[in-house]
């Protein structure tokens, strides 16, 4: 009788908040995953996430990058870092799953997910939110026709200011508030309506040299309008609404909702208001269950590859067309 198939032995390059919080918790409660090491330039930084997470801490991301004991690299960097650390891990030989957004630009998202293929490896862009259950509730819906012949969607990702020396002000290191905050509504959009989304109008709000909000109108060449705002000059909102001719459909906590938080969608028709309460569900640990079944199958990451390309392109179409506005 076979056995059940080896976990997928990862490595962890770099000591993220996201890391902390959402991913690694994820990392280690999937049976499917063994935690094996976690590299930082800062030896105390290494030894306090892997005394947490029971694997071996490791003194520079070389060292991870070059174990024969890992098959694959998780990679929460600081965006502007991921490139080449994904490069480096890519020709090493491991399958890399990478924080959002994937590269600081397209050309580069392109060629290293071009540079994936052809090594017969997986690159996944971490993007989890498509992975909740609610999401695929909301498509059902949807198709079903409960708001009619869908018009215009809105969507908004905003955080509350962070502080100046946040590593988001820096746009050679954290990229800012596009690529980070503005990654969730374009996503959302090309989730629900497709690749042929196209950028129409944008406006991008710039302090000392860092986007730190903004605003992009799209369209579908049916004339569906997508209203994506995105900033960390905000209250904190998560959500994503879909008008149609029959009515309007919200989501609140589209993005980033707790592993026990209960999602609830409201739907609201000319006569008719009601709210349904959704099933708990964890993204992070469904993206990485998902991650190490298309390592194992050998899949390849296929339709999550073409959705991380169209992403990089709607961003850099908005950097492109936008209208920038200095903020004070």
């Amino acid at each position: 009788m076979q056995g059940a198939p080896r976990p997928l032995r990862l490595g962890v390059l770099g000591c993220a908040d996201i890391a902390w919080r959402r991913t690694l918790p994820a990392m280690v409660a999937e049976p499917g995953v063994e935690v094996i090491a976690v590299a930082s330039r800062d030896e105390t930084k290494a030894a306090r996430f892997a005394a947490a997470f029971g694997c071996a801490p490791l003194h520079g991301y070389e060292a991870l990058i070059d174990s024969p004991d890992i098959d694959a690299v998780y990679v929460p960097l600081p965006a502007m870092l991921h490139a080449q650390w994904v490069e480096k891990a890519l020709r090493a030989g491991k399958h890399v799953l990478a924080e959002k957004p994937l590269t600081g630009d397209a050309a580069s998202t392109v060629r290293l997910l071009t540079l994936a293929k052809s090594l017969g490896l997986v690159l996944l862009e971490n993007v989890a939110f498509p992975h909740h259950a609610q999401h695929t509730h909301v498509r059902k819906v949807l198709a079903d026709g409960a708001v009619g012949d869908i018009l215009d969607f809105t969507s908004v990702f905003t955080i509350p200011p962070l502080p100046t020396d946040n590593m988001r002000h820096r746009p050679d290191v954290g990229g800012g508030a596009l690529l980070d905050m503005g990654i969730y509504p374009i996503r959302a959009a090309l989730h629900y309506f497709g690749p042929a989304l196209e950028v129409v109008h944008a406006v991008l709000r710039v302090r000392a040299g860092t986007v730190v909000s903004g605003r992009v109108l799209a369209c579908t060449p049916q004339g569906v309008t997508a209203d994506l705002v995105f900033g960390m000059q905000h209250s904190y909102r998560t959500s994503c609404t879909f008008a149609g001719s029959g009515g309007l459909l919200h989501l609140d906590r589209a993005f980033t909702p707790p592993p026990a938080f209960q999602p609830v969608l409201r739907l609201e028709r000319q006569d008719h208001r009601e709210a349904v309460t959704l099933r708990a569900d964890d993204q992070f640990r469904n993206v990485v269950r998902h991650f190490a079944d298309i390592v194992r199958s050998g899949a390849g990451a296929g339709d999550d590859a073409e959705a991380s390309r169209h992403q990089a392109r709607l961003v850099e179409d908005v950097e492109r067309m936008a209208v920038r506005i200095d903020v004070p």
